[in-house]
Parts: C-alpha cells; sequence; structure tokens
C-alpha cells in the first residue's frame, strides 16, 4: 500500500452547555500553544489519559493501515497551554482559545512530524477525531485538504450552531433513549421536577431533599434549581455513555445504563416523597454504581476531569450551542434559549460576548457539499447526532448511523458485546481510510518528477 501512514487523533469532548457554569511535540510547535493553575492540576494530569483509554478502535485501525498513531492535544486543555499558571487568568490571557488556532497547531504539528520522522514526509494523513474532537476533524478536512487525505468525524455535530438544527432536538433524543428504556421512564422524570418543587416550599423539605440525595451540604432554597440541573445533566450523560458493555469513561457504570436506570422509573404516579425517593435510586446509578461515594456535591459537575472549565470558555466566544426545552417533546422543565441572557452569562463569568454566526460564517454552515473524503459516523442514541450529518452528501461526504450507538462507540475498542450495527459501520470506516490511502499514492505516481 505504500509507507508511512498517519492518523492525528483530535481529543476534546463535547459538553452540552446552555449557559456557563456549563504532547509535548505540539507544545514546542507554537508560540501561543499551552500551565494550569494548581487548583487544575488533577484535572490536566488526568485529561489525555482519559481519551487514549476511550479510543481503543484506532489502535487496531493503526495495525490494520500500518500507522503511525499521533495524540493531538488541543491547546489550554491537559498540559498544552501557553501560559503556565497565568492560562486561564483572564480573557486576556484566553483570547488565543479558537478552533482556529487549534487547527493550525495541528498543522504545524504535521509538518513538524514530517520534516522530523524519518518516512513521513510525503506520506497520507488521516485525522480521526469525537465528539468536539470529531468536528474538529471534519473542520481540519475542510481547511488543510492538502495536508489530510481524508477525516473520520465521529458524534460531530457540525450543524449544532446558530438556527441550522432546531435548539430542542438534543434534549428531545436525550428523552427518547429514556423513553425507549422504560414504558414509564420519561414519564417519571418529567413529574419529579413538579415533586421537587413542591417539597423544597414545605417546613422541613429542604432537609429531606438533602438527606434523600445524600448532598454533602444542607441545602438551601437558592439552591433547588441547581439541584434540579445536576440530575438533569446526569440524564444528559447517561445518554452520551449509554453503550451496550460495562465503563468506565465518566464513571463506572453497567451495560446499557438507561435500562437499570429505568428499572427504579416505572410509576409517576407514586406521591411526591416516593417518586423522588426513585429519582435517587437512578441518579446512584450513575454517580455511585461502585458504592464508594458518601454524599453528592450538586456543585460539581459530572465531567470535570474532562476539561469541561475551558470548554465552557470557548462556549462563549465561537462555539455557541443552542439548547432549549419544552416539557413536551421532552423530559426536562421548559428552559427558552435566549442569546441575550447568555451573552451577560458569559460577560459576568468571562469578560467575553459570544459570537453565535462566526462558526457558520468561517466553516460554511450547512454549505459543505464542494468538500470530499469526511465520513461522519453517529450513534443514534446519541444526543448529539441530532446536530450530525446523517445523510449522504456526495459520493465522498458519508454518513454512517449505528442505530445501537452512543457517543463515538465506533471509536472504542472492538468488544464480543457490540452489536452488527457498529461492526458494519467500523468495517466501512476502514474501507473508505483504505481507499483515501490507495487514491494518495495513485496521484503520487502520476505526479511528474522535479528536473
Amino acid at each position: 500500500m505504500g509507507g508511512l501512514v498517519l492518523l492525528l487523533l483530535l481529543l476534546p469532548f463535547l459538553e452540552p452547555r446552555a449557559a456557563p457554569t456549563f504532547g509535548p511535540a505540539l507544545r514546542a510547535l507554537s508560540s501561543e500553544t499551552l500551565g494550569i493553575s494548581e487548583t487544575r492540576s488533577a484535572e490536566t494530569s488526568n485529561y489525555s489519559i482519559y481519551y487514549f483509554d476511550q479510543k481503543g478502535f484506532m489502535w487496531d485501525v493503526a495495525e490494520k493501515l500500518k500507522a503511525m498513531l499521533v495524540f493531538a492535544e488541543h491547546r489550554y486543555y491537559g498540559v498544552s497551554l501557553p501560559f503556565g499558571e497565568e492560562s486561564f487568568k483572564d480573557s486576556k490571557h484566553l483570547n488565543f482559545l479558537t478552533s482556529e488556532q487549534a487547527l493550525a497547531d495541528y498543522a504545524e504539528l504535521i509538518r513538524h512530524l514530517q520534516r522530523t520522522i524519518p518516512g513521513a514526509d510525503s506520506q497520507p494523513v488521516i485525522a480521526v477525531g469525537g465528539s468536539y474532537g470529531g468536528v474538529l476533524a471534519a473542520w481540519f478536512r475542510m481547511k488543510y485538504p492538502h495536508l489530510v487525505v481524508g477525516a473520520l468525524a465521529a458524534s460531530a455535530p457540525i450543524w449544532q450552531f446558530e438556527d441550522l438544527v432546531p435548539c430542542g432536538v438534543f434534549m428531545k433524543i436525550v428523552t427518547d433513549d429514556f423513553k425507549n428504556s422504560g414504558t414509564k421512564c420519561s414519564q417519571s422524570i418529567l413529574r419529579s421536577w413538579g415533586a421537587i418543587n413542591r417539597i423544597s416550599n414545605t417546613g422541613t423539605g429542604l432537609a429531606w431533599l438533602t438527606k434523600t440525595f445524600h448532598i454533602c451540604h444542607s441545602l438551601s432554597s437558592e439552591e433547588v434549581q441547581r439541584l434540579k440541573d445536576w440530575i438533569s445533566e446526569t440524564w444528559v450523560n447517561l445518554a452520551l455513555v449509554n453503550y451496550p458493555y460495562p465503563t468506565n469513561f465518566l464513571k463506572p457504570l453497567p451495560a446499557w445504563p438507561i435500562k437499570v436506570v429505568c428499572e427504579y422509573l416505572i410509576n409517576p404516579h407514586l406521591s411526591d416523597s416516593l417518586l423522588l425517593q426513585s429519582i435517587y435510586q437512578a441518579v446512584n446509578i450513575y454517580y455511585n454504581y461502585s458504592g464508594q461515594m458518601r454524599c453528592n456535591n450538586i456543585f460539581e459537575t459530572a465531567i470535570a476531569s474532562l476539561g469541561s472549565q475551558v470548554w465552557g470558555y470557548q462556549t462563549c466566544t465561537e462555539i455557541i450551542l443552542p439548547f432549549c426545552t419544552n416539557g413536551i417533546d421532552d423530559m426536562f422543565e421548559p428552559r427558552d434559549w435566549n442569546l441575550d441572557n447568555f451573552s451577560d452569562d458569559c460577560f459576568k463569568q468571562w469578560g467575553v460576548r459570544p459570537q453565535p454566526s462566526w462558526i457558520t460564517t468561517i466553516y460554511g454552515g450547512k454549505n459543505i457539499h464542494t468538500h470530499s473524503n469526511i465520513i461522519f459516523s453517529n450513534g443514534e442514541l446519541d444526543p448529539w447526532s441530532g446536530g450530525g450529518v446523517t445523510e449522504d452528501l456526495s459520493d465522498s461526504l458519508v454518513a454512517v448511523n449505528i442505530p445501537e450507538g452512543a457517543h463515538h462507540l465506533d471509536l472504542r475498542a472492538s468488544t464480543s458485546m457490540d452489536p452488527p450495527s457498529l461492526q458494519l459501520a467500523r468495517s466501512v470506516e476502514v474501507r473508505y481510510m483504505k481507499q483515501w490511502i490507495t487514491d494518495f499514492y495513485n496521484n503520487a505516481r502520476k505526479k511528474p518528477l522535479a528536473t
């Protein structure tokens, strides 16, 4: 098939956020590539490890293609930080955190590898990523087609911006996952919000909620909304990692965790207290399946170890993802998308204002038909699939859909419990990669030799 192939794996993970709360080679390549404050050291040390452990499929692909696998860390994530401990100090120091700058880093990284690794010069490169990394992989192929012959964009919601898709599509898919996993499951969750409101307004309600949900501190009336947001985050994260086998990605979880959760949510007509006790048992599957948690910190983000703090800054600048709920098509309390309020929250937290049209301006929105060689894979259980490309756009902009798949399931290691649709998806992905590589070498042979 030719010489060395480079597989460039792009790392970051997408966290839904409707309002802000929500390697050495790369570091050497750019004056703006990226210290982290001491309070973030645990997040830093674990960030890339999470992703290395979750991308087993790429190790298999690298072996099949006889490829070199390169993990490229996004600036301002993990240990790739430009200003040491002051990297997150203020918007001036964060000003270099953009997708465009990250893509430029990857371009410089490829050039560096091709200059310094014997046999890598003038060899094909394929960009691979899942979640935000998948979005970056697609954008990288669009912006740097001379550097990568193709891209696998797994669970990449490149159309989750502006009004390209309805703002409620994400939470509707979350709801459908629960609805399809238990006949009364989503109804129980929908009714739980009113139950929390009613109990919190009684004389002993706050103390009862503190005890029932094993909250680490005494709940105040001002924190009731935070409790509900924390529970909502739990349902969303369960939808993201609703895998067909036990995993330890966001949390230690059983196979098909939503089905396990829904075993506790079978009767939405229970009394408020009994219903919320069932809700706690369901939530406990996510937070304490291992049985080691003593109490729940409702102010701790469920995926704090995955760079969610700095992701909050990005969602306040260029990665503007509109979310809304109505309590009819979904199981959540009604919440409109209000850009003005969102902008004010961003300014209060980060000192910046969002640019909601910037992403569609620089990357084309749905007008991407002139590009080529991108695989868009989506699990139909994944809430982010609502903003993804789920139909072929051309012969070389192809959609691979996985009915039993949650968030970038196809990038995880192969197991004996993989559903047939997942096995088929991976075989299609590898077939396209092999074709890109063959085309690259065929085109190289046709080029006239330099004189």
